[in-house]
């Protein structure tokens, strides 16, 4: 039998290891554990060790181990642990200091396990993040992707109100429902759902799991009063319900706008519109302007005609159909925005080239080095040698970071780079 072996323990205590591991745990002669893991067994017999510096109790373990190597009954150290040793417990860091075959675990339900078993929600497409003594890098990036579930372990400083701040902070097109799981297994336990501006003026139990559950879009009525005429909120769009960041985000849309140089009276193709949030910048900064906002989902078509609604705008059509075929029939447009190509560009750039009015301006949003590599192709075709020069064009490679808060800190987040390329039409 193994000389060491990790007992997962819970709130709960004693009362809740099975016979066999509380015998483990009787039969000790060396039982390691913080104050409260402990506390659990005032009436053990054996040695105990207090787990406060972990190289030092490794040093112990070793020691115990030599000194009663001969010793009949062999040694029984019994190491004591919060839920599953072996889910973001000490059981890694035992297995980096102690041979694997000495040891032996006896795993509680974690926290998280019971978490989501108290929320009442399926858990195995969960995203797990701790959060407990390192960032909140990897939570930011995972919001801003729009998991659909999270679970955080939390610690004093990356607490429920510092990920509701967070939450607050990235302006999300999504929301998200808060649930905090305070004391999991104890009499003291408390499961309470949140909204994230109730959340930020709560205090809770130090043993605590977040779960973050994506519940939509936002849909209240907007006050159009307090909206900015250029460079709307994202979180002020309904987006996709499965895809929540797939939009043109708002600093990439007010430099789209900018390079469109546009003016009153045009027409305009938002081209792999989405969400429709460049032609909803368009019809409220151009009221006489007569866009097409071009999709090919049914779902994206009818998210265009929501946020047209949502917005108040009537200068917007959408146009239910996939790229370049659905160019056709259009209108000769002034102005052309592509930001999405669905694997078509080249030939959507053959179509836009061939209808765009003289004087014309065309801005592609790429997030691929491949798309990159196609679309300056097709302009170095298009400006072959042997012709003259029909197109004039500049890139603006965009890397941008927001600001979010780290507890009482701030740090940036990156946005994905994206890189706009202007087309004007020479004659």
């Amino acid at each position: 039998m193994t000389p060491i072996h990790v007992v997962g323990i819970g709130l709960d205590g004693a009362a809740g290891l099975s016979p066999a591991v509380q015998k483990i745990v009787a039969e000790a002669t060396l039982l390691v554990g913080s104050d409260r893991h402990l506390s659990y067994f005032p009436e053990h017999s054996g040695e105990k060790l207090k787990l406060g510096d972990f190289t030092q109790a490794i040093a112990t373990i070793r020691q115990h181990l030599a000194a009663t190597a001969t010793a009949t009954p062999l040694p029984r150290i019994v190491v004591l642990a919060s839920g599953d040793p072996l889910f973001f417990g000490l059981g890694r860091l035992l297995l980096a200091e102690l041979p694997t075959e000495q040891l032996t675990f006896y795993p509680h339900l974690s926290s998280v396990q019971l978490a989501f078993n108290r929320v009442k929600i399926p858990w195995q497409d969960a995203r797990i993040i701790s959060a407990h003594g390192r960032s909140l890098e990897e939570l930011t990036q995972a919001i801003q992707q729009g998991v659909a579930k999270i679970a955080v372990l939390t610690d004093n400083t990356h607490s429920p109100a510092a990920i509701a701040q967070l939450l607050q902070s990235l302006d999300l097109p999504q929301r998200y429902q808060v649930w905090v799981c305070e004391n999991l297994g104890s009499p003291e336990e408390r499961v309470q759902a949140w909204s994230p501006e109730a959340l930020r003026l709560e205090a809770f139990a130090p043993l605590n799991v977040v779960i973050l559950l994506r519940s939509g879009s936002h849909t209240e009525p907007l006050d159009l009063k307090t909206l900015p005429l250029l460079g709307l909120p994202d979180s002020a769009f309904i987006s996709f319900s499965d895809r929540p960041n797939l939009m043109t985000k708002r600093e990439v849309r007010t430099l789209v706008l900018a390079e469109l140089a546009l003016q009153p009276g045009q027409v305009i193709w938002d081209i792999g519109a989405g969400t429709g949030s460049v032609s909803i910048e368009i019809a409220r900064l151009i009221p006489d302007a007569q866009i097409y906002a071009i999709e090919k989902t049914a779902i994206g078509v009818s998210l265009v005609q929501q946020n047209r609604d949502r917005f108040q705008v009537a200068n917007i059509v959408g146009v239910h159909g996939t790229a370049p075929e659905a160019l056709h029939s259009l209108p000769a447009p002034d102005r052309i925005f592509i930001g999405g190509s669905g694997g078509n560009l080249s030939q959507i750039l053959d179509v836009c080239a061939a209808h765009l009015a003289p004087q014309g301006v065309l801005v592609l949003a790429l997030a691929t080095l491949e798309h990159l590599t196609q679309a300056l192709a097709w302009l170095e075709q298009q400006n072959a040698p042997a012709q003259p020069p029909a197109w004039q064009h500049h890139l603006l490679q965009v890397q941008l970071s927001r600001s979010v808060p780290v507890g009482p800190l701030t740090r940036f987040a990156p946005l994905n780079p994206v890189t706009l390329i202007t087309v004007s039409r020479i004659a």
